[in-house]
């Protein structure tokens, strides 16, 4: 039987091709080993860093206030109240608590930037049009004209400094990057009722809640839930977000707003009510 020898003619041709091997190895080994543990104990870590934030949350919503009323819009030439258009308004008022976790005002729970998207209004009927957008809060409690938010996103201004507080023009979306300004919103159902006419015996009307009883405008028909996201960036770039959603009766066992107007603050105990903390 004969030995066979294999004999290499070209040994710096084979040692480069070994090290190609050797490498195309270690670059399936790395991808399909080594980067998954990576990964895996990056998102490990940030799990671990996201429940610590989480657990001394910097950014919570303190208190909820909402002010509900009516109004009207005489649409007849002569002002004769013969042609109104119904309209219910809700003013908002969310407080947002940064110093929960430190007492001192840091890059880390003031304001950069803040804004509003994912927004959703579901009610029990199909009366009026309900748009929801910024309120100048000099106008709280104030029936006024609200148009709808564009591209589904309301953005505020941050105002930083006294300088800027005092030059400010409060009918835009405004912010204070301390957080000691609430987060000022209006809703409005408009042209509920259309062409209403008062009747022949009467001379008056009422520009409040009242108005939905005079007009027969059953309550239960403008129960509606207010549902959106606010997002937080502070001085140091992080990000926050909290998914609010808010159930508003014009009703209860007084009467509700058809006693004029309705004033409701809404409990915010507890830790559904802080900011999620983000992670790119």
């Amino acid at each position: 039987m004969k030995n066979f020898k294999f004999k290499i003619k070209n040994v710096k041709l084979a040692f480069a091709i070994l090290i190609i091997l050797l490498f195309i190895i270690f670059l399936l080994y790395y991808h399909f080993i080594i980067s998954k543990a990576i990964s895996r104990n990056e998102f490990a870590n940030q799990m671990i860093e996201l429940s610590d934030d989480n657990e001394n949350p910097i950014f919570s919503v303190q208190k909820i206030l909402l002010y509900s009323s009516a109004s009207a819009v005489d649409n007849s030439k002569d002002q004769a109240l013969k042609d109104m258009s119904i309209n219910q308004y809700t003013d908002i008022s969310i407080y947002i608590d940064n110093l929960a976790s430190s007492s001192d005002l840091t890059d880390e729970n003031t304001v950069k930037e803040l804004y509003i998207d994912n927004i959703n209004i579901t009610s029990n009927s199909d009366k009026g049009t309900k748009l929801l957008n910024y309120k100048n809060p000099l106008n709280f409690g104030k029936y006024t004209a609200i148009e709808n938010y564009e591209n589904d996103r309301i953005d505020f201004n941050i105002v930083r400094t006294n300088e800027e507080n005092e030059n400010y023009d409060y009918s835009k979306p405004t912010f204070y990057t301390d957080c000691s300004n609430p987060i000022s919103l209006g809703y409005l159902n408009k042209d509920i009722l259309t062409n209403y006419a008062v009747s022949g015996d009467t001379n008056s009307i009422s520009y409040n809640g009242k108005l939905l009883k005079e007009a027969n405008i059953n309550l239960d028909e403008l129960k509606y839930n207010l549902n959106f996201k606010i997002h937080i960036v502070n001085n140091l770039n992080q990000k926050f977000v909290y998914q609010i959603s808010i159930d508003v009766d014009l009703n209860d066992d007084n009467g509700g707003i058809y006693n004029g107007y309705i004033y409701k603050g809404k409990s915010t105990s507890g830790n559904e009510y802080t900011f999620f903390r983000e992670f790119n």
